[in-house]
């Protein structure tokens, strides 16, 4: 470059659109310093929780989590995945106190019988899995069979949630409300307030809800300004995570997520937000990646209501999936973005939820870990436990553990 050129880079700079820097006199575009920058994001193993200043017995916190009208005695939801949630794991699931989601766009609401399905994808090789699903999703969704799976939801005095997608919503939610659904869950790995589609008019919430009349929660998000946009359209709650699920593959497949502790902190900031703009609170719900106690406890310390997980009750003998369960993308006929995982029937719900357990992986009794860490921080709510002092410790899991794992590989 000529000494005459150099000089005119420092000339005339404008910031282009593109993040360019664009002299008049040369024509010249050099690299703008903030083009985009990025912010570190922080995972389940990336932090650790504080302890309080003071403790109480765990026998002393509340670890409610309200829906709307609907108060559950334990802050968790089984994933609406084929494999996790059939009608009689949701009756189990509300009488421990929680909540199971029903997926009525699969194999549920397709076939009047889907144990042969189940037994056909716990048969077949990994590589073979993915097709046999998306055979099995070419059945048509039949109306009738919403019908019934609410009905057996119900049974027992169960509280009846199911999920669709959002292509789906408006075709579907007036038959979820009719059935006697008793929250609808609209669940999709990206939702946003405003979307843009080839339809006359796509799915506006505001709309839905001067059709429908019961709770709706709404997912997934990551990010504080679409959580508020979707939380003023009227919702009762907001699922939180994209591709963190054991069985999700977006993360390799669209490159797209936000790891959950910083995407529930970012959520939480907009409910906050929310909450002093309307006064209404809208519970967040952590969805994904969620695996042992230590992991339930960060959610609700950065900021969560509940947690929605599939791997852990995929592992219980109540489960249908065989020990096996999938994405919910996993059977699209174009970009499946899901896998079949392995997880093993190696525990009950019983002990998941409560214990006892012998145990020490934090896999079983996650209502009894989740007291204990509320306990250590002095929090008598999930509420307080919100305001627990949180730090960035990625050995947080190895320190002082070479034991440990000198016995695991041995």
């Amino acid at each position: 470059m000529s000494p005459d050129a150099a000089k005119s880079i420092h000339a005339a700079p404008e910031l282009t659109e593109r993040g360019f820097l664009h002299t008049q006199e040369e024509g010249l575009f050099v690299p703008a310093p903030h083009f985009k920058q990025l912010k570190h994001a922080y995972g389940f193993d990336d932090v650790a929780i504080v302890p309080g200043e003071f403790t109480i017995n765990p026998e002393l916190v509340e670890i409610g989590m309200d829906i709307g009208p609907y108060h559950f005695g334990l802050p968790f939801i089984a994933a609406s995945m084929d494999a996790v949630v059939d009608p009689p794991f949701a009756r189990l699931m509300h009488d421990a106190g929680g909540l199971g989601v029903l997926n009525l766009e699969g194999i549920w609401t397709r076939y009047d019988d889907p144990r042969p399905i189940l037994d056909e994808v716990a048969s077949v090789n990994r590589e073979e899995a993915t097709a046999t699903l998306q055979s099995a999703f070419q059945q048509p969704i039949r109306d009738d069979l919403i019908a019934v799976r609410v009905q057996e939801m119900k049974e027992g005095g169960g509280v009846a949630a199911v999920s669709v997608t959002p292509k789906s919503t408006k075709q579907y939610a007036p038959l979820v409300q009719e059935a006697g659904a008793d929250i609808l869950v609209v669940q999709s790995t990206v939702t946003t307030a405003r979307h843009e589609s080839s339809s006359i008019e796509g799915l506006r919430f505001e709309k839905l809800f001067e059709q429908i009349h019961i709770p709706v929660v709404v997912g997934n998000t990551v990010g504080f300004s679409a959580t508020l946009e979707v939380m003023r359209s009227g919702v009762a709650g907001v699922l939180v995570g994209v591709g963190p699920g054991a069985g999700c593959t977006s993360r390799e497949v669209l490159g797209i997520g936000v790891p959950q502790v910083t995407a529930t902190i970012d959520c939480a900031a907009a409910r906050e937000a929310y909450l002093a703009e309307t006064g209404n609170y809208v519970p967040i719900i952590t969805d994904g990646g969620i695996r042992t106690g230590g992991d339930v406890c960060k959610c609700f310390a950065a900021g969560a209501d509940g947690v929605m997980m599939g791997s852990p009750f995929a592992a219980t003998t109540e489960a249908p999936g065989r020990g096996y369960h999938w994405g919910m993308a996993t059977s699209h006929a174009d970009l499946p973005r899901g896998t079949r995982v392995f997880v093993g029937v190696n525990t009950t719900l019983q002990k998941t939820l409560f214990g006892p357990t012998s145990r020490t992986d934090g896999t079983e009794n996650l209502a009894g870990a989740l007291k204990t860490a509320m306990g250590m921080c002095g929090a008598h709510t999930i509420r307080e436990f919100q305001d627990a002092e949180m730090v960035i410790a990625p050995s947080i899991k190895t320190e002082g553990k070479i034991y440990q794992f000198a016995q695991a590989e041995s």
